[in-house]
């Protein structure tokens, strides 16, 4: 089964860090992958000015990836999140970088292209 390598990198702006859940979906030529929620036990992800890899593995090869898809869903309370970008590292060793540099807020889905 494929494995991606996913770096999420969180802005260094005060209160950037976010505790809420966050989705990624992966979109290639191939197909699509399923939602994978991007967390580690007893870790605290997405914190201010962090950057932290994850192993997403996806059942069939999705071919050459063209976009990925974010969902952020509420933990506790509302807590918005500044993401600066995503890189991808696909199972034949390509990278590709997906950039943000926004606030994603509320509870939505954010698509973004390779840049």
């Amino acid at each position: 089964m494929p494995s991606y390598t996913v770096t999420v990198a969180t802005g260094s702006q005060w209160f950037a860090g976010t505790d809420d859940y966050v989705y990624l979906t992966l979109q290639g030529t191939q197909g699509c992958s399923e939602r994978h929620l991007l967390d580690k036990p007893f870790y605290n992800d997405f914190e201010r000015g962090a950057v932290d890899s994850y192993d997403v593995t996806v059942e069939e090869d999705l071919g050459e990836i063209q976009l990925i898809k974010i969902e952020k869903r509420k933990y506790w309370c509302q807590d918005d999140w500044y993401l600066k970008y995503m890189t991808v590292k696909t199972p034949v060793g390509d990278y590709l970088e997906f950039p943000c540099y926004r606030w994603i807020t509320d509870e939505k889905e954010v698509v973004l292209r390779d840049g």
